[in-house]
């Protein structure tokens, strides 16, 4: 037996990935996609339909040279997680623009457009999560959202506080960011690694995990953003854990069997008291962890910034749409 496969039979193992390619290789549950992922595959000879269908679509919409653009990257995401959805059984996220991390407006405006053109073809809701950077102002999105019926994804989740106001807000799914905690930890500490037992991404994640199914919230834990496959080790048993290729391909080769850590029963271990946050508190107790705080404006600003590659690729394909 692989380590892959004995993953599969605690987690729900997740794909993270744009290449269709890859996700049916590997077979996972459910898939993400962001920005980065889809401008990467989108400039692959192999998804060129996907591509000049989005063009087509946007180009039917009307509008200026700025509107179609726009209207382009939705189709695009749309029409990425449609032929995704195809080859999985579960659910795909698509990602609204970091630029409205702090907006909660339009994060709700742009998470209706995103279903609408779901919906419009023929793809129930239930199975795409829209994902959202855990902001108080994302989170008061989700919230909303989900009270619509429309399912989120709580992404760039560093801090105990951005879980606990996930739970509270009913929101369907986290995604803590195991490899980004370990990479500051290890900055700050000026070393080369930190062994996987004492990893402070590890024991983040371990720590929500136990907090919410101790205090029954449904809101599922998806451990994210891994270095090694260690750390993935050590989080079998979480609800779902998402995963780049290169490190489900190590899992596919590696034979060995897991050992569950993450369960109901290990959930009684959490010392947390149960707790409740308001604006003003979960502003107070994100700003006490400096990791989250610089990780979660760092986060925020990289994501802008690959949002922008794939909008000014997006405008370089309209400009040709429309000048031909």
């Amino acid at each position: 037996m692989s380590l892959l496969d004995s993953l599969k039979k605690y987690t729900t193992v997740v794909a993270d990935t744009g290449d269709i390619n890859s996700i049916a290789k590997f077979k996972p549950q459910d898939a993400t996609t962001n920005p980065s992922l889809l401008f990467n595959a989108a400039k692959q000879a192999e998804y060129a339909h996907l591509v000049e269908q989005a063009l087509q679509d946007a180009a039917a919409e009307g509008g200026d040279q700025a509107a179609q653009t726009e209207a382009f990257m939705d189709h695009l995401f749309v029409g990425f997680g449609r032929e995704i959805l195809k080859i999985i059984p579960g659910r795909v996220s698509t990602e609204v623009d970091a630029g409205l991390s702090f907006d909660t407006e339009r994060t709700i405006a742009k998470a209706h457009r995103l279903i609408a053109l779901y919906e419009q073809a023929g793809v129930d809701r239930n199975r795409v999560l829209i994902k959202v950077a855990s902001t108080w102002e994302g989170i008061r999105a989700a919230e909303q959202l989900e009270r619509e019926g429309i399912h989120c994804n709580l992404t760039l989740l560093f801090s105990f506080a951005q879980a606990v106001a996930c739970a509270e807000a009913g929101v369907t799914l986290i995604s803590p960011f195991v490899g980004r905690i370990y990479d500051w930890y290890k900055k700050e500490r000026g070393v080369a690694d930190i062994p996987a037992d004492e990893d402070p991404g590890v024991e983040s994640v371990t720590r929500i995990y136990q907090y919410y199914k101790k205090y029954g919230y449904q809101t599922q834990v998806m451990g994210a953003s891994f270095r090694k496959v260690e750390q993935i080790n050590l989080l079998a048993g979480c609800d779902l854990l998402t995963i780049s290729t290169d490190l489900l391909a190590k899992l596919g080769e590696t034979e060995g069997e897991l050992t569950r850590r993450l369960s109901l029963e290990s959930a009684k271990e959490s010392k947390d008291a149960k707790i409740h946050l308001d604006e003003k508190t979960f502003r107070w107790m994100h700003n006490e962890d400096p990791m989250a705080v610089e990780k979660l404006s760092d986060g925020i600003r990289k994501f802008y910034v690959d949002a922008r590659k794939l909008e000014k690729f997006a405008q370089s394909m309209v400009a040709q749409k429309v000048g031909s």
